[in-house]
């Protein structure tokens, strides 16, 4: 009972993805043609978004539901890592045409042919997990 507000969250995140039309084939197409501002300002409202709630986090000493004070830890900034998984992260992105965020409402709106990119994300998420202490971080 107590992940019920997730529930409710999650489908409403999946609203919101679904109106933008965020998880549109074309609208990613788009994207990666440099043919429309669309995604890059959906992906760059959430990094404003993100960055915003990150230092409110860190300014008001926030607790989360234990009540444990929230630690946001500062990392070492890692070029080859960043451009290693993004390049990664990005061909995947570009050759299915599906961000693993929306993987679910992709499979929920157009159908079963999204268990193939569901399943690579998950093989690849297993495969960091095997590969991780020899990554660079």
């Amino acid at each position: 009972m107590k992940y019920v507000r997730f529930f409710i969250m999650g489908i409403l995140f999946g609203i919101i993805l679904s109106k933008s039309e965020v998880i549109s084939w074309f609208r990613i197409q788009e994207m990666f043609r440099f043919q429309s501002i669309h995604m890059y300002g959906v992906i760059g409202t959430a990094v404003i978004t993100g960055i915003l709630v990150i230092q409110f986090i860190k300014r008001t000493k926030m607790k989360d539901a234990q009540g444990q004070y929230i630690q946001v830890v500062e990392q070492e900034p890692g070029y080859a890592r960043n451009l290693i998984g993004g390049t990664i992260f990005g061909l995947g992105w570009a050759l299915t045409g599906a961000c693993p965020g929306p993987l679910f409402i992709l499979l929920g709106h157009q159908g079963l042919v999204f268990l193939i990119p569901l399943a690579g994300a998950v093989l690849g998420t297993f495969v960091y997990g095997i590969l991780r202490p020899k990554l660079p971080h």
